[in-house]
């Protein structure tokens, strides 16, 4: 399928900005580095008693409870990311592109999802999950219903709050598709693409070759 992939967003107050990538196999030592560093600003920045009230997280917990979703039961990707941070935790070494995408997620407290190029078919929709609809994720088996999903051809690959086992990236993936999913008005898609921009002049350890935004 090419890049940008044709997607139908049937939930309102969502976009999607896309972002194709190859590895470098390079900043391996600026990526960990990186890390450290999103870590830091994140826990100068926030707090967690007050997190729920950060207008970026607050915009996603609503566009959840729009689809059918309990954001305080299932976390969007971003806001658990944040609160093991906030909580001490380091983040995590995976491998580059799943690291940038957290660094980036980060940043900007957007679920944010890598893909391995090629695994995804045909068209995209963006849909709330109906009843029975079932996916691997990376953490098992997870009931969809009424959670915000992207689906293809195959089936849901993707939540803004985890990911498929299907388009799980490797450490040997070198190409690989970024969705960041933004509540309108509140992150825009000129954001996300300086962000990552910056990231990866930290740490060289992808190029972007093409972006688009879905609104």
């Amino acid at each position: 399928m090419s890049f940008p992939p044709r997607c139908d967003l049937q939930l309102p107050g969502w976009g999607l900005f896309w972002a194709e990538m190859v590895a470098t196999g390079e900043g391996s030592e600026a990526l960990a580095q990186l890390r450290r560093e999103v870590a830091r600003r994140v826990r100068e920045s926030h707090r967690l008693e007050e997190l729920p009230d950060h207008p970026t997280v607050a915009a996603v917990r609503k566009l959840f409870r729009q689809a059918g979703c309990d954001p305080t039961r299932w976390r969007p990707s971003s806001e658990a990311l944040v609160r093991r941070v906030l909580k001490g935790e380091e983040l995590p070494a995976i491998s580059p592109l799943v690291d940038i995408n957290n660094c980036l997620s980060l940043e900007l407290l957007v679920p944010a999802c890598v893909m391995a190029a090629g695994t995804v078919q045909g068209p995209l929709t963006f849909r709330a999950g109906r009843a029975g609809e079932t996916m691997l994720s990376l953490r098992g088996p997870v009931s969809l219903e009424g959670k915000p999903l992207l689906a293809d051809d195959l089936g849901p690959f993707s939540t803004p709050i985890t990911d498929s086992q299907r388009v799980k990236v490797t450490a040997d993936t070198r190409e690989a598709w970024l969705v960041v999913y933004l509540s309108q008005g509140v992150v825009s898609g000129d954001c996300v693409r300086q962000a990552l921009e910056l990231l990866l002049s930290e740490a060289p350890v992808a190029r972007v070759l093409a972006t688009a935004l879905v609104p």
